[in-house]
């Protein structure tokens, strides 16, 4: 790798020795890609995946107290995955016990060690950090140095940014160091389709739906999405930025998308057009049939396939201010419509911190607190990870959640249904 007189000068030990491993480890990470060089990271904020204590950590902590010694402390300051815990969540005492003794117990010790490394403020734990409410949505062109898949394709795709699909700590190496590898979604052929993808469906898709289609068809190739934008527009609203959220979101977890394009809608899309694409880029058609075909084969872990479900998660990622003032309307008019006061099935509505003190502030909050929902910063699937969590009978509209726990995905249309009236959702 060529390196310029600084980089070079930092890995042979100028900012001491921690700061040569920092910077020999993003090094050997972009020697395993190709990379021929780092390239400086131009964002102002960064993001970490990693925001949970889990006590099993403890390789991660001691690396954490290094760099603090050290002053490798970030050159940015960042935001960082939501919480993995919250007292107002449901959960019985043996649950909250192996929350507190067996999973999380470092909780404090580690949120500690991320406020001096530079943890922008105490509300920055989301998973959807670019939302306006939180301050950190980097600019097009700019590169990132993150991690978080639904982060890095919604920053990649919807607000033209560069960044790779780092994985957890290599986040922090690149924003300690200021550099990352130069390889993939950094380069202008590396942001190239290889996928033309033909929307043909005779209604708007399901956000989540389509994204997990997409996802598990190209895998971590770039797709290029014609005619969705006859159902959002060319316009980049709250509605189609937070379809494109949760859109992206699937794309990223049921495949490996980084980054995406859509026909007349996302900036480089808007810019280029088909230009973008490879010669040789392969097709894949969607309409109504294969979006049935990919939710009908979704494989259903419970353990009894027919058990009432003990608790709904809706926002993974997390929920925008307007999805959460669009949820609360919806509810209101299915539980009216059926005759009740209050949700069948416990619910919980996950939000950023930043995002929730806002929508404390409107009537909404309130409206919706009527409805027996708990708005919750929580991360759902760290919840999930809990083996007693993971082994009731969850539903979500996340398919995000659903690939990585036992939760069960409806529609958000049959969601609103079963936690209003209760039976099937259909």
């Amino acid at each position: 790798m060529e390196l310029t007189k600084e980089q070079e000068a930092i890995l042979q030990g100028s900012k001491g020795e921690t700061m040569a491993k920092v910077m020999k480890t993003l090094i050997m990470y972009g020697e395993i890609f190709g990379a021929q060089k780092l390239v400086p990271v131009t964002s102002r904020y960064n993001h970490l995946v990693t925001s949970f204590g889990l006590k099993a950590l403890g390789p991660v902590y001691d690396l954490m107290n290094q760099l603090l010694e050290a002053g490798a402390v970030s050159g940015q300051k960042f935001s960082v995955d939501p919480r993995p815990l919250d007292p107002n969540v449901p959960a019985n005492l043996l649950q909250k016990l192996v929350f507190k003794k067996f999973m999380y117990s470092k909780q404090d010790f580690y949120e500690d060690q991320l406020t001096k490394m530079g943890l922008m403020n105490a509300d920055a734990f989301t998973c959807a950090c670019y939302l306006d409410e939180v301050g950190n949505r980097p600019q097009k062109g700019e590169v990132l140095s993150w991690a978080e898949s639904s982060a890095v394709v919604y920053a990649n795709s919807v607000l033209g940014a560069r960044c790779n699909r780092n994985s957890g700590i290599m986040d922090l190496m690149g924003s300690i160091a200021g550099y990352v590898p130069y390889f993939g979604l950094l380069t202008d052929e590396g942001r190239k389709a290889t996928w033309v993808v033909k929307i043909k469906t005779t209604k708007k898709p399901e956000a989540q739906l389509l994204g997990s289609a997409i996802g598990m068809k190209v895998m971590e190739d770039v797709p290029y999405v014609v005619g969705l934008d006859k159902w959002l527009g060319n316009t980049l609203d709250d509605a189609a930025c937070a379809y494109l959220k949760d859109f992206g979101a699937a794309t990223a977890s049921n495949g490996a998308v980084g980054l995406y394009h859509i026909a007349g809608l996302t900036p480089e899309a808007q810019e280029l057009g088909e230009k973008l694409i490879v010669p040789e880029a392969k097709v894949y058609e969607i309409d109504d049939a294969e979006l049935e075909r990919v939710k009908r084969e979704y494989p259903l872990v419970w353990k009894n396939p027919n058990a009432k479900p003990k608790l709904c998660f809706v926002g993974c990622p997390h929920l925008s201010l307007e999805q959460l003032k669009t949820w609360t309307e919806n509810l209101e008019k299915g539980l009216k419509a059926v005759g009740k006061a209050k949700v069948v099935i416990p619910t919980v509505f996950t939000t950023a911190p930043a995002v929730k003190k806002a929508f404390d502030k409107t009537p909404y909050a309130a409206r919706l607190a009527k409805t027996g929902v708990i708005l919750s910063c929580i991360c759902p699937l760290m919840y999930m990870n809990n083996p007693l969590c993971g082994s009731m009978p969850v539903i979500t509209c996340s398919n995000k959640l659903r690939t990585y726990t036992t939760a069960r995905y409806y529609t958000e249309s049959e969601i609103l249904t079963r936690i209003t009236k209760g039976g099937e959702g259909k």
